[in-house]
């Protein structure tokens, strides 16, 4: 084996591990959003809670856990205990009975993913060399959105072919949960390193006097006004798509990610990544549009799925590769954390008030506070963009 094959294997593995631990997520995430509604005392305000502090939890957690793994420079332990938690926590979806069991649930997945997200970002990096990088990150990205696809897919069929309920399907998801698991166990090397000293958000102080703080103070006012694709999903179940279906329609979100990902990722590199990053906050703007303004119809259902994939997969590329360009390559631990912090804070908020006025004023209420503040988040980062010397 050569030491290129070598230094990929991890890289290997970690992305089969993330294929699997991803088949297991989406056939349960593609389905969860109306499974939570058919439990007794649970609305869309309680969906809204339920999924803006899984979330919130989840950011928190890629900041600490980063750190922590940083110190004491091992990081498969800490990845195989996210994964561990996440994957023994979602079957106990299938003995919910209230709208509390599914909050307790969905948080606990949330934390782990939260747990193992950092390190094993961590993990691929330590694992090959500095010019092989962006390969590698895009090969286990690759991977484990092919699993987001397979998931859901899988879910869609069980149900239409098989006549499994909800909770057959999340007793199923344990399966390639364990798959991963295994692979993590046995296929993954630690890459030992020494120990550093221990100090949490080290360098903040100088990092908020430069122009990060303008770049931060963007993504959490468009963050305020993010809401997840549970609503997504319900807005789409509203619209007469049926339960067995919406899995189906949910893969198409994760196909549109899939499809944009690489393109905005070249089109930020040659135009600039905040011109990228544009694009997503008015994909989103796009999407909250048509849940307000467009009839509640099956084919609007389907097109703003498919608008709200294109945003999700540019800004979650977009954003990530901007930060180190405004923090400097000395503070990227940092400011990645500030950045996890910040949005974790603002989806919850932002999560709890869209299922709030949905269930009191409807979806056109819900979407219209979204326009409101992804609006404001374009303007202020046309401003920004402006005032960089390549805008």
């Amino acid at each position: 084996m050569t030491e290129q094959e070598k230094t990929m294997r991890n890289v290997y593995a970690l992305g089969f591990v993330s294929f699997f631990t991803d088949i297991s997520s989406e056939m349960v995430f593609s389905i969860l959003p109306a499974f939570i509604l058919s439990l007794p005392g649970s609305s869309p305000a309680l969906l809204g809670v339920i999924e803006g502090a899984g979330e919130a939890l989840s950011y928190g957690m890629r900041a600490v856990s980063g750190v922590f793994s940083d110190k004491f420079r091992k990081r498969k332990i800490i990845v195989l205990a996210g994964y561990g938690l996440s994957n023994i926590v979602k079957p106990f979806f299938a003995v919910a009975q209230t709208g509390f069991d599914a909050f307790l649930i969905r948080v606990g997945d949330r934390v782990g993913k939260g747990i193992r997200t950092a390190p094993r970002d961590a993990l691929i990096s330590d694992s090959v060399p500095q010019e092989r990088q962006g390969a590698a990150f895009g090969l286990h990205r690759t991977l484990d959105q092919t699993g987001a696809i397979a998931g859901p897919l899988m879910a869609s069929a069980a149900m239409l072919y098989l006549g499994f309920t909800a909770r057959d399907i999340f007793w199923l998801s344990f399966m390639p949960g364990s798959i991963a698991l295994v692979i993590l166990v046995f296929f993954v090397k630690e890459q030992m390193g020494a120990e550093k000293e221990f100090r949490l958000l080290q360098g903040v102080g100088s990092l908020l006097q430069g122009e990060y703080p303008r770049l931060l103070a963007v993504v959490a006012i468009f963050s305020l006004g993010a809401f997840n694709f549970s609503f997504i999903l319900l807005s789409a179940r509203e619209a007469g798509i049926q339960d067995a279906l919406l899995p189906v329609l949910y893969a198409g979100m994760n196909l549109a990610h899939v499809a944009v990902a690489i393109p905005i990722g070249v089109l930020g590199d040659r135009y600039g990544k905040e011109k990228a990053l544009l694009v997503g906050y008015v994909a989103f703007l796009a999407t909250a549009g048509l849940m307000y303004a467009a009839p509640a119809t099956a084919a609007i259902a389907v097109l703003t799925a498919a608008v709200f994939g294109l945003y999700d997969g540019v800004v979650n590329t977009a954003t990530r590769a901007l930060i180190p360009k405004f923090s400097g390559s000395s503070l990227k631990g940092t400011a990645y954390g500030l950045y996890y912090l910040a949005v974790g804070a603002s989806v919850l908020v932002a999560n709890v008030v869209v299922g709030y006025l949905w269930q009191n004023y409807g979806r056109g209420a819900a979407a219209q506070y979204s326009l409101v503040f992804s609006l404001v988040a374009v303007v202020g980062l046309v401003l920004l963009v402006r005032s960089q010397p390549d805008g």
